[in-house]
């Protein structure tokens, strides 16, 4: 049964010793991953992003109440997948294309048994598109690697400064009513932390726009909290802690990439707007 937000289940108590162990054991196996995939490109990234789409489909279809055998939890993941893989091989206007009617065909197919089908839909295309836009960003042959692990970098300076910030400083809450660990030290912490990984980056890739680069890394911490929130708000929307149990110590995948979500978006939109990659101005 969904649940509404105010019957949702208390904040869970800060992370211990223990649970902080498996989030960097997690970070160890993941992270080499996800940078090997970045550099080699190609089928690499692909499979990679087709894959983590389709989990967090999977993980999705759970939260909202969507799924109810595997049958259903297949074709979302399904969906997620192959459209992804359009939008690599084929191109992005037409991975975005099979997305819709995907999400169109699964409404369709099990509409009487889907609780929140604007939650459903919503969510397919708030996953599937970033994971199209991120093949997207790396396939750019004039600095696409680049500003992949340069949005790589920033997202996890952004998480790791926003944690230790949040649980060293504390104070007042940032959303109390979405996201009750959250708070404004966090968040200045993780925009500081962004702000110093885009100096960085913009002086190893020998950029004129040093500082544009850096405070728009530190405006995209913002980004990312608002994607984090977003899904906060549907976990409590529904009664749910976390989207799954994939990644010890953080929960489903969804909950670790949630924020990244909301930044490649706007990175994508950044690269359309301005013609090229970000790190490319001059």
């Amino acid at each position: 049964m969904v649940e509404n937000a105010a019957s949702a289940p208390p904040p869970a108590p800060p992370a211990s010793g223990s649970a902080l162990g498996a989030r960097i054991a997690s970070a160890l196996v993941l992270v080499p991953v996800a940078l090997a995939s970045v550099w080699y490109g190609g089928p690499g990234i692909v499979g990679l992003a087709a894959l983590a789409a389709a989990v967090m489909a999977w993980e999705w279809g759970r939260l909202v109440g969507r799924t109810t055998g595997l049958t259903d939890s297949l074709l979302l993941a399904g969906i997620a997948a192959i459209s992804v893989l359009i939008g690599a091989y084929v191109a992005a206007w037409c991975g975005l294309l099979a997305a819709a009617a995907g999400i169109v065909l699964q409404h369709r197919l099990v509409g009487s048994r889907n609780a929140a089908p604007i939650w459903t839909a919503a969510g397919l295309a708030w996953i599937i598109a970033p994971c199209i836009g991120f093949v997207w960003l790396r396939a750019d042959p004039d600095g696409g690697a680049a500003t992949v692990f340069w949005l790589l970098a920033v997202v996890w300076a952004i998480d790791t400064a926003a944690y230790v910030a949040g649980k060293t400083i504390g104070g007042p809450k940032l959303a109390p009513r979405i996201s009750p660990k959250k708070t404004w030290a966090g968040l200045i912490g993780g925009m500081l932390a962004a702000i110093l990984v885009g100096l960085a980056t913009a002086l190893i890739v020998g950029s004129d726009r040093i500082w544009q680069i850096a405070l728009l890394s530190g405006m995209l911490a913002i980004v990312e909290q608002i994607g984090d929130m977003a899904e906060s708000f549907a976990k409590r929307r529904f009664g749910v802690k976390d989207s799954g149990n994939l990644i010890p110590g953080h929960g489903g995948l969804l909950d670790r990439l949630d924020g990244m979500l909301a930044v490649v978006v706007a990175v994508v939109v950044l690269s359309l707007v301005t013609g090229g990659s970000v790190l490319t101005w001059r």
